[in-house]
């Protein structure tokens, strides 16, 4: 028996996904404001305070669940669809840039799959979404791209967005491996994580994003994404604000002179 609304699904696309809920009358889904695509008539949408997982209690309660929203860089508000009519309604939610949507039953996975902070698309009402505190200060620290994590707990249905190909492994006990932080999209809590320097001077001075990453130990499973946003972002702002036309080098005005972009 679960504690938060059942919902059916169905994801829909190739590179740019989106996932179709199916809701029986008075069931909910709870997302983020901006991943709305479409819905049938008869869903009800409303701005609600939170997550709406906190049911019950009093207004600091509330506060508090929603306050740790803003550390993850959420907002403090998220919209709910509630099927008020009659039969079965779709309610759609897209990705928000080209990638995979990522189905996650918590029910299954132990109740908590703590996530990259912008990786949550959309969930069944009851689901908690919060900021995942961390258990190391070097983890807060160094995680840089993406290590003030959040959390998703209840036992229904929620959904990640993950850029590019996403990979799924199952780390066995003591199983060990080491990924870029920002190319972490989620995990289970029975997975130990924590955050390595990579030392020496060739590393830091042109490892670039490399100098720390994450190394994440078995049991449990990841999801692990080829493209993450930050990185996207990155390489777009990039082109957009320099004139050369290049992949980039660590050459830099050098190689402006070499291929003979100097000689103006």
């Amino acid at each position: 028996m679960r504690n938060n609304h059942e919902i059916d699904y169905k994801i829909i696309g190739e590179e740019m996904q989106y996932v179709e809920v199916e809701l029986d009358p008075q069931e909910t889904a709870v997302a983020e404001p901006g991943s709305f695509m479409m819905m049938d008539d008869g869903i009800q949408m409303e701005t609600i305070f939170g997550d709406g997982s906190q049911q019950k209690g009093g207004l600091m309660n509330k506060l508090f669940s929603a306050g740790k929203r803003l550390l993850v860089g959420e907002g403090l508000f998220m919209t709910a669809y509630t099927n008020i009519g009659q039969g079965k309604k779709r309610v759609s939610f897209a990705s928000p840039y080209p990638g995979k949507i990522i189905a996650l039953d918590l029910q299954q996975l132990g109740g908590r799959v703590i996530c990259q902070k912008d990786a949550f698309l959309c969930a069944a009402k009851g689901v908690s979404v919060g900021i995942e505190f961390q258990k190391k200060l070097g983890t807060g620290l160094f995680g840089g791209e993406g290590f003030i994590m959040e959390k998703l707990e209840g036992d229904g249905m929620a959904f990640m967005h993950a850029g590019g190909h996403v990979l799924e492994r199952e780390l066995q006990t003591g199983e060990l491996v080491k990924i870029d932080t920002g190319c972490i999209v989620g995990f289970t809590s029975s997975i130990n994580y924590d955050i390595q320097f990579v030392g020496g001077i060739k590393n830091t001075l042109f490892g670039g994003e490399g100098v720390f990453f994450a190394t994440l130990q078995g049991p449990g499973k990841v999801w692990i994404q080829t493209l993450p946003v930050s990185r996207l972002a990155g390489r777009i702002l990039r082109y957009a604000t320099v004139q050369r036309k290049e992949e980039g080098s660590i050459l830099g005005g050098l190689g402006n002179l070499l291929d003979g972009d100097g000689w103006q």
